[in-house]
């Protein structure tokens, strides 16, 4: 008769502990139930990036001096740096500079390195196309600077986890943005 006594204590501390476990996870549900959606609608709603996001690198043309700095510190060897040397000054001059977004690993290496700082990371991701050769930017097309996100009115901004954190802590920081 004593195993069946302790038999029927145990069952009831297994039923008892079971009940706590699934009302924890039924309060766990509840807490996320009052929570907003972190869904965005993407064509119509953008994230603001960080301000240390690497996107599309900007380069400036009149600012290189064809070193090649960026294509030793690169770890697949990507930046195409063409350039001539001009024997009466005694200097190279740029001819041609391309990088190959489809390859491209945005480190951030390029940029970092540069001594003359023309190399740099812009906040544009949407570098999608159908054809991987339209990927290969030269100079003229890596001069070229995105649309800011946040100018653009037709496109409603969402501020990400960390820059909420950010305008709650700082209320009359200038980096807030409202959403509009």
């Amino acid at each position: 008769m004593f195993p069946m006594v302790t038999g029927f204590m145990n069952y009831g501390q297994q039923t008892v502990r079971a009940a706590r476990y699934i009302g924890q996870s039924f309060m766990i549900t509840l807490s996320h139930a009052n929570r907003l959606p972190v869904t965005i609608q993407y064509p119509y709603e953008k994230s603001i990036t960080s301000e240390r996001f690497r996107g599309r690198i900007h380069f400036e043309f009149d600012k290189c001096i064809a070193c090649e700095v960026c294509v030793r510190v690169c770890p697949i060897d990507l930046p195409v740096v063409d350039w001539r040397l001009e024997t009466d000054i005694r200097k190279k001059r740029l001819l041609n500079y391309s990088i190959d977004f489809g390859i491209c690993i945005f480190c951030g290496n390029c940029v970092e390195y540069c001594p003359t700082n023309c190399l740099s990371m812009t906040e544009e991701y949407e570098l999608s196309t159908y054809d991987r050769h339209e990927l290969n930017y030269n100079q003229i097309a890596l001069g070229r600077l995105p649309m800011s996100v946040i100018g653009d009115y037709t496109i409603r901004t969402i501020m990400n986890s960390t820059q909420i954190k950010i305008a709650t802590d700082n209320p009359l920081d200038s980096r807030t943005i409202t959403n509009y």
